[in-house]
């Protein structure tokens, strides 16, 4: 039987999860919320928004602006919409998740809930944490359509659902290893924006490159005694899909979360920085989800303090740099 694999979302990462995804399947269906975008790409065959330049072979999508549509099309559903709206997404559905294997490749906070993606799926819908997934880095979607190489890590409690996504999504430029870590990695999918924030906040404020590295280096272990709190199991926080994504979203240039972080390091204001970017800083979302769960877990993260106290409580990013230097090592 062939596997059917359908994408939710318009924006970049999902162009380049469909990108990936077209170098293996024979058809593939894709949800956009978008009439407009749509439309322009089954006339000009690209997205007009996110990653113009991947051209698609578009006999080969089924394309679809009813969410409903793609999870009755598809055994296997990726979601790879913004933390922010995809609460707003599920709203609309009135399709059967039964029999349905989720991907999750959003880094982020279910604002509504406060959960990560997978356990919003698990208690919303009843959906069994065997047929939950996560797609995660370190891959940034821009150079997937660069066709630069990249690495992908693929978790799910089920190998084989695992495997499954992981075979397709491999082709010469991208490598994929699986994971039966889906809580820790889409923890740490989603804490490492919050410290891509706060190395962009250093940026901005004008901290060199030997701050940015302790505070990588701090960040890591952060991460790794976070996590270790919500899901305690054997990993190790040096693989890729922890360190590696943490290490590319906190320097690369594509990263949007340090883009953000940049601008309140110099001056924006949360609300400014948030209408000058033309995409979301799942960051944002996350560091006040983080700093919350955290007053239940009591893990010792001075970062995602400073950087909570930035974003949401309107302290000085100068001065709470200052503080969080005498804090860290």
């Amino acid at each position: 039987m062939t596997l059917k694999f359908g994408v939710i979302g318009g924006g970049s990462w999902a162009t380049a999860i469909v990108k990936m995804l077209s170098e293996n399947v024979e058809e593939i269906g894709w949800y956009m919320r978008s009439v407009y975008a749509l439309e322009h790409l089954k006339k000009e065959k690209h997205n007009p928004n996110y990653l113009s330049a991947v051209e698609f072979d578009t006999t080969r999508l089924k394309l679809s602006n009813d969410i409903n549509e793609i999870i009755e099309y598809a055994d296997y559903l990726i979601f790879a919409v913004p933390s922010a709206f995809v609460g707003k997404e599920l709203e609309k559905v009135t399709a059967s998740f039964k029999n349905k294997i989720i991907f999750s490749a959003i880094k982020g906070i279910v604002p509504e809930t406060g959960q990560i993606v997978g356990a919003h799926f698990h208690k919303e819908y009843d959906i069994s944490f065997e047929n939950i997934g996560v797609i995660t880095g370190p891959c940034h979607a821009e150079e997937v359509a660069l066709e630069r190489l990249s690495y992908l890590t693929i978790a799910c409690a089920d190998e084989e659902h695992a495997q499954v996504v992981a075979d397709h999504l491999k082709s010469w430029y991208i490598k994929t290893t699986i994971s039966d870590d889906t809580i820790g990695t889409e923890y740490a999918a989603m804490l490492k924006n919050i410290y891509a924030i706060a190395a962009g906040i250093a940026h901005g404020l004008g901290y060199g490159d030997n701050f940015q590295s302790v505070l990588m280096s701090n960040a890591i272990r952060e991460m790794k005694k976070f996590i270790k709190k919500v899901h305690k199991m054997k990993r190790n926080i040096n693989d890729s899909a922890y360190l590696g994504d943490l290490l590319v979203t906190g320097y690369s240039v594509f990263s949007r979360n340090r883009m953000f972080g940049n601008m309140i390091g110099k001056g924006y204001t949360v609300k400014s920085a948030q209408m000058e970017m033309s995409m979301v800083a799942e960051g944002y979302y996350a560091a006040e989800s983080a700093y919350k769960i955290n007053q239940e877990l009591g893990a010792k993260t001075p970062i995602i303090d400073a950087v909570y106290q930035v974003l949401y409580k309107g302290k000085d990013p100068k001065q709470t740099f200052k503080k969080l230097t005498d804090k860290i090592d």
